[in-house]
């Protein structure tokens, strides 16, 4: 397993972690021995937004004895109320699941104690000026919250909290299909067909998501990525908008290639797909390539564009094309070079300057970037 830093909170968790969807309706042994395979296949993060009391303590029971082996992200304001979920912003209700959220899982902290599911403007304007967050900042002072998250699919919303700056972990869902769709509060659009069939779709990465991935990349918030297979529809060639299936691998590998993000929680119901998708750490190159699926996309316009997938490679002097694209655009996007981007590009071996200009990365590259062009660029804004 390889191990990323979540942000600004210096937390190191892993690439690949674990959702709660695999915990519902299931027995608490089927639960057990899913966290039990995560945690054996290295794997540390762990997100529940559930508010089943079932579900709660099963994972207050995996953690019994071995606390410090789990990065928990547990959700405010879920709730379990008359014998159902419900996101609730009512603070009777929010503090009854915040008791019950500690109690169940036997813990008194969280890591991450995110504020669930804000993606329409209104909710955002309620929980932002009001009591939702005042309580986030009342747990994080008393210590059972170390760090304040919030889950949103609204690009929009998403960057307005992460320049609230009381924001350090975001729950985002991220794959190659919400990527190419505008912000959008009703979070059901995402998974209708007619979405994927409208002229602008499919076409181009949104502006504001790249906005949302700049800022956070370069402010030190980190993202947690749900839905990498788009619920399933990226996986099967009937129901992808590409017209094709991804693999698991691919999809991770799209995630993890996208600026700020530091985990990714698979969506894993069983054993066998929690394996699957950690083999990803160990799986080759080819495995994980996504570029050629974009790149045949019904209406893509990518050209010049660089996806960072990687596809370029191998550079014949060693540079990692996509690493000095990625941090080039960073800064490009804000008009500075951040000191943060700075670090990471001289932390590279090898500089976009030493490019010799043979021009293999431009005949591998699926989406026609003017890679040379693009080195002499990036040896611009570094100065190296």
């Amino acid at each position: 397993m390889n191990y990323r830093t979540l942000g600004k909170t210096g937390i190191k968790v892993s690439e690949i972690g674990l959702g709660s969807e695999g915990y519902v309706n299931q027995s608490e042994e089927h639960s057990l021995e899913l966290i039990q395979a995560a945690i054996d296949n290295g794997i540390n993060y762990f997100d529940l937004y559930n508010s089943e009391p079932y579900i709660r303590a099963a994972l207050g029971k995996a953690m019994k004895g071995r606390r410090d082996k789990f990065v928990l992200q547990g959700h405010l304001c879920s709730a379990w109320l008359d014998g159902q979920y419900k996101r609730t912003r009512d603070m009777e209700q929010v503090k009854a699941a915040c008791h019950d959220l500690f109690e169940l899982l036997d813990t008194d902290y969280v890591d991450i104690g995110m504020i669930h599911y804000v993606d329409e403007q209104k909710d955002f304007d309620q929980v932002f000026g009001g009591e939702v967050l005042q309580y986030a900042k009342q747990l994080k002072a008393e210590g059972k919250i170390r760090h304040i998250g919030m889950s949103t699919h609204n690009p929009k919303v998403a960057l307005q909290a992460a320049k609230s700056g009381d924001i350090e972990v975001m729950m985002l869902s991220v794959n190659p299909a919400y990527d190419m769709l505008p912000s959008d509060e009703d979070v059901n659009n995402l998974f209708e067909e007619s979405t994927y069939s409208q002229k602008s779709a499919l076409s181009n990465i949104d502006p504001e998501r790249e906005d949302l991935y700049t800022y956070c990349e370069t402010n030190g918030i980190a993202l947690t990525v749900m839905k990498p297979y788009a619920g399933g529809a990226l996986l099967d060639a009937k129901e992808s908008p590409f017209g094709v299936a991804m693999s698991v691998h691919q999809c991770l590998h799209y995630c993890l290639t996208r600026p700020a993000v530091a985990t990714v929680l698979s969506g894993a119901h069983n054993k066998e797909q929690l394996i699957e998708a950690a083999a990803y750490c160990d799986a080759p190159e080819e495995k994980k390539e996504y570029a050629t699926i974009l790149a045949s996309a019904p209406a893509h316009s990518f050209s010049d564009k660089c996806m960072y997938c990687g596809h370029c490679a191998p550079c014949t002097v060693g540079i990692d094309i996509a690493s000095v694209n990625k941090f080039a655009d960073l800064c490009e996007a804000q008009g500075m070079v951040p000191e943060t981007v700075r670090e990471h590009y001289a932390a590279l071996e090898v500089h976009a300057s030493e490019c010799v200009s043979c021009g293999v990365c431009e005949t591998n590259c699926p989406f026609g970037v003017k890679i040379i062009e693009h080195m002499e660029k990036a040896a611009e804004i570094f100065g190296n």
